[in-house]
């Protein structure tokens, strides 16, 4: 069963598909608002799709218990990761791939997107999908897995484009953080669209336009 979601077509019959993984302790309601924002009315129709993460306790936020696409135990680059959620979830967005090509909409018209640990998850779940996807969109996020990514990418998203938008004030996933990320991808050959702005750990309204910029391409 693939996760529950918060679904918004703009127009009949979509062609073309985003699935938005919001961040930690967030849920699906937190990118919903951004559509009316970020469409462009000549656009082809669209079905975005926010699912919302399981329920699970996050170790960082002393164990409560929060939408999480998985655990966390520490912010900085050498803490343990939660392997087993990450692939869960993974896992979970192979489901709403799925769900998406069997309402019509071929794979190559799906994009990922997510913010923090939504686009940690976009990433590894792009990165690793055996058919390709017409894009990732990385927000304010890094790349988890990453020590594995060079033995289980598919080369079907080999040339995948990919839009990343980083604050270089973010006090959560730093900066550093980002662009470390954005070097191992381009060492394995991967096309990064890297834009920084002059903010915290959000998203604000220039990275919008550049992303329906970008997205404008990928639906032309």
């Amino acid at each position: 069963m693939p996760l529950p979601a918060i679904e918004h077509e703009t127009a009949a019959n979509p062609r073309y598909s985003i699935l938005w993984l919001h961040g930690l302790g967030a849920d699906g309601n937190d990118f919903a608002p951004i559509v009316p924002e970020l469409v462009d009315p000549a656009w082809p129709p669209l079905r975005f799709v926010f699912p919302h993460a399981p329920v699970r306790p996050v170790t960082i936020n002393n164990g409560l218990s929060m939408r999480a696409w998985y655990d966390i135990a520490a912010f900085d680059l050498n803490a343990r990761q939660d392997e087993v959620g990450m692939r869960a979830s993974i896992g979970e967005v192979e489901t709403l791939i799925a769900r998406e090509r069997s309402r019509g909409v071929p794979s190559e018209h799906i994009v990922l997107a997510g913010f923090s640990q939504g686009g940690a998850i976009a990433l590894a779940a792009g990165l690793r999908h055996p058919e390709k996807l017409g894009g990732i969109i990385a927000l304010s996020t890094y790349l988890p897995l990453h020590a594995t990514l060079a033995g289980e990418r598919h080369a079907a998203n080999a040339t995948l484009p990919i839009f990343w938008g980083h604050g270089t004030l973010d006090p959560v996933v730093i900066l550093q953080r980002g662009t470390d990320s954005r070097d191992l991808l381009q060492s394995l050959g991967y096309t990064v669209d890297w834009h920084i702005y002059p903010m915290a750990h959000a998203v604000c309204a220039e990275e919008i336009d550049d992303l329906r910029r970008w997205l404008g391409q990928r639906l032309a």
